[in-house]
This record gives structure tokens, C-alpha cells and sequence, in this order.
């Protein structure tokens, strides 16, 4: 059954809408009605989203950077603005911490760290990774967090405890929770919790539908922009 696969290709975390919206993807020819009545005949359901919980702490010794985003978390091109946040992960050997890099016009995770420990450190190791896989032009790119200070780009925070400010961030730190963590939870180790980080990092931005994005994968979004950049004549 097409439905069935769809749902364990995808972590088994797609609710009816999101497996028609696949399925159509793939040129089969069905109703949504018809996903959700073949679901419920199956007993497959998608996951739910629980309520967030805050993680950052303000470091009060250290300047702030003003807020350049204001709530506006939009963007025209890839590399234009990334959001950072990082939440923590219950393990037999205690506390993981884990941060991740999205940027704003795709959602796309173009950086992330496993940690032990919530030193800044371990963000600003996420913020190089992204740096050095996405090589974004310089001063273009502003990198919005909670708080911290960040490396060879231009700075931005909102205020510490308030969701808002870095909601979008949050958004993916939720996803990941109820997708990943919650579900093939208790973790043993943090070595297996970042190879499943891993695996769930590379499903998010290659395959995982976004409907903010036309559900469509991170990826798949970024290479409609590169088409389109592509397509335009350039001046002789």
C-alpha cells in the first residue's frame, strides 16, 4: 500500500494531509478524502507537535547586538538571513544539547552540533560549519539568535524568553523534538543521538514537504531559486 509506504519513508511522522500531498508529488491520482479514510482503516496517524519548552539563558556580561530582523523572519535568496537556537535532549548520559543554523528562505539546516556541554562554543561550531558549507557573500548575511555573539557575519538577537523573537528557529528545534526525539527515544548514548540527528537533518532539508515553502523539501526550494537566478538574461 502506497499510503503506508509514504508514512515510513517520512519517519512516520506525516498526518493524511501531508502523504496526499506527497502522493500527488509522485503523480498518483488521489483523493485526500481517501488518504484519510485508508489512514484510519490502517490506524496510521501523524505526530503532534507538544508544547515548546525555553532553553536559552541571557549572558548578561556580554554587549548585545541590536535586533535587525524585528520579527520579520522573511527572505528573498538563500543566505540572506539564518536563525539559531538550540534545545537539550535527555540521555542515559545526561544532557545533549543540540543547535541548529536555518536559513529564513528555505528553512533549509545549513548548520548543526551535538554537544555535551551548553557552553557558546558549541553554537558558534554549528555557525562555522554553515559558513564554510554555504560560503555566503560577505556583510549579505545577517545571523539572528536569542543571544550570543557570532563569528564573520553581521549580528542580530531578539530578547531572551520571548518566542517570538526567534519563532521561527524554535519551529525547526519543535519539529525535530517531535519527530525524532520523542519518537525512538530513550537515548542510551549522545554518539547515537547525533547519527539520528544526522539521518533526520538530511530527511529534513532533501525530502521532509514544508508548507510555508509550497510544500516543497529545503533543497528542492533552493534549486527552483538557482533556476531562476539562472534564467535571467545577464547584461552584455
Amino acid at each position: 500500500m502506497q499510503i503506508r509506504r509514504v508514512w515510513q519513508e517520512n519517519y512516520e511522522v506525516y498526518g493524511a494531509r501531508k502523504i496526499w500531498r506527497q502522493m500527488l508529488r509522485e503523480r498518483q491520482t488521489v483523493a485526500r478524502c481517501t488518504v484519510e479514510r485508508l489512514m484510519r482503516d490502517m490506524g496510521l496517524r501523524g505526530v503532534t507537535r507538544g508544547k515548546a519548552v525555553k532553553t536559552t539563558r541571557a549572558d548578561p556580561s556580554n554587549a548585545n547586538p541590536r535586533d535587525l530582523v524585528k520579527r520579520q523572519f522573511t527572505a528573498e535568496h538563500p543566505n540572506q538571513l539564518w536563525v539559531a537556537d538550540f534545545t537539550f535532549v535527555s540521555t542515559w548520559q545526561g544532557f545533549a544539547y543540540v543547535a541548529f543554523i536555518v536559513d529564513v528562505y528555505s528553512r533549509f539546516i545549513v548548520g548543526w552540533r551535538v554537544s555535551r556541554h551548553m557552553r557558546t562554543e558549541f553554537v558558534l561550531d554549528a555557525l562555522e560549519q554553515a559558513l564554510h558549507s554555504c560560503r555566503p557573500e560577505p556583510h549579505r548575511l545577517v545571523h539572528h539568535s536569542d543571544r550570543g555573539s557570532q563569528a564573520g557575519v553581521e549580528p542580530s538577537v531578539g530578547n531572551t524568553g520571548d518566542s517570538y523573537d526567534n519563532a521561527l528557529a524554535e519551529t525547526i528545534n519543535g519539529l525535530y523534538k517531535t519527530e525524532l526525539i520523542h519518537k525512538q527515544g530513550p537515548w542510551k548514548t549522545v554518539e547515537a543521538l547525533e547519527w539520528e540527528t544526522l539521518k533526520w537533518v538530511t530527511w529534513f532539508n532533501q525530502q521532509r514537504l514544508l508548507e510555508p515553502i509550497g510544500n516543497r523539501p529545503p533543497a528542492e526550494f533552493e534549486a527552483l531559486y538557482e533556476q531562476s537566478q539562472a534564467a535571467i538574461p545577464v547584461a552584455a
